[in-house]
């Protein structure tokens, strides 16, 4: 299938242009015959590898940790394309690893943790996850209650709690886990903890069921006095709440084009089912109710975009544009998900059956209203930025 490749911006060069064709070709190649295979089985650690091996994981990073030194704009190309390729799960767990926990291992991490994390993370060679919600806290991040206890008769940190809606949290090598080191200090009690997911006392409990993203696993997890050396801190000890949120930022600009580009992946399939399927002696695309469909969401889609790579050109030249990045994300899972829904009701009883894409899109697409800041999340953080 043929899909309409997002309109040129400024953001982009042509290395930004020859990068897009070359995941794409992989993707086409390596990816799409697997999607199907994989809402059963999961995506495959080798997929992840390989990615690794062709240098695109760390596409933003320093080269001399095995990254390609490129621009923030690199992983837009890389969300888009993966988007692309037909898979909510696979985009999921792929940018958790790439856009979720190795940025702030770079931002934050000593140079022994970089060293030791992100050439392993950029080959494909581990995975990681990020370790957040828990059963009583998601969005209500004050509410953690995984504990760490320093234990200074052994210079190490004692971790007690538990972790749900983890992604790779069956696959992971290791974890940034937000914990509470003081209870009594509110936002300043927080600290991030790289955890080696072998560690004793690291359980991985049950696979969680989920309505879509089939193709990435979703961990229920548990810490039972979890022992970590001091030095398994990244950034400053009480800082990790800041932290955390320094690295949603970047994640949900990222989020919003990947959401955005599954949102065009259905829109495309469902023009090429529009132009094919005849109704009432005709295609079914030339009639008007469904011709204005998606004139309508044409003009979404592209409006949308615009608004995430002009958000995204201003946090790569350094603004720390929380407002505009919360507007896009939101701007962009909500029309995702009208974009989805309308390809399913183009389908008509075809696009509720799962031998056509829209059923998995519309599926997995309504994950992004919810992860890394729920809709209404997003409200109040756009609100509250106006003094109210």
């Amino acid at each position: 299938m043929s899909t309409v490749a997002p309109t040129p911006t400024g953001i982009f060069t042509e290395d930004h242009a020859a990068l897009r064709e070359s995941i794409r070709s992989f993707m086409d190649r390596e990816v799409v015959p697997h999607v199907e295979a994989w809402e059963e089985t999961t995506f495959p650690d080798a997929i992840v590898r390989r990615m690794g091996e062709l240098g695109f994981l760390g596409l933003s990073m320093p080269e001399e940790y095995g990254g390609q030194g490129g621009d923030y704009f690199c992983n837009l190309v890389l969300a888009e394309e993966v988007a692309r390729a037909g898979s909510g799960g696979f985009l999921m767990g792929l940018s958790v690893h790439t856009d979720m926990v190795m940025p702030p291992l770079l931002e934050f991490g000593t140079e022994e943790q970089k060293r030791e994390y992100l050439p392993r993370g950029i080959a494909g060679e581990s995975i990681y996850a990020l370790g957040i919600t828990e059963p009583d806290a998601g969005s209500d991040v004050a509410s953690i209650k995984t504990r760490a206890v320093y234990d200074p008769a052994t210079d190490e940190y004692v971790i007690n709690g538990s972790k749900t809606y983890i992604t790779n949290g069956h696959r992971a090598d290791m974890i940034c886990l937000v914990t509470k080191t003081d209870p009594d200090a509110g936002y300043a009690g927080f600290t991030l903890f790289l955890v080696p997911m072998d560690a004793p006392g690291v359980i991985r409990e049950q696979k969680l069921q989920k309505m879509g993203m089939h193709a990435s696993d979703t961990a229920l997890l548990a810490f039972q006095d979890v022992r970590v050396p001091a030095s398994a801190i990244l950034g400053e000890k009480g800082k990790g709440f800041q932290h955390i949120m320094w690295e949603l930022q970047a994640e949900r600009c990222i989020a919003a084009a990947g959401c955005l580009a599954y949102a065009q992946y259905a829109f495309d399939a469902t023009l090429e089912y529009a132009k094919e399927r005849r109704t009432f002696g005709q295609q079914l695309g030339t009639h008007q109710a469904i011709r204005h469909k998606f004139a309508q969401m044409a003009t979404e889609l592209e409006a949308t975009r615009k608004l995430i790579y002009a958000t995204a050109a201003d946090y790569a030249a350094g603004a720390y544009n929380v407002r505009e990045i919360s507007m896009a994300k939101l701007k962009a899972t909500q029309v995702a998900w009208e974009v989805a829904d309308q390809c399913v009701q183009i389908h008509g009883g075809a696009g509720y059956m799962k031998e056509y894409p829209v059923e998995r899109v519309m599926r997995d697409i309504r994950l992004y209203r919810i992860g890394a800041g729920a809709d209404e999340i997003m409200l109040d953080v756009i609100g509250k930025s106006y003094g109210l």
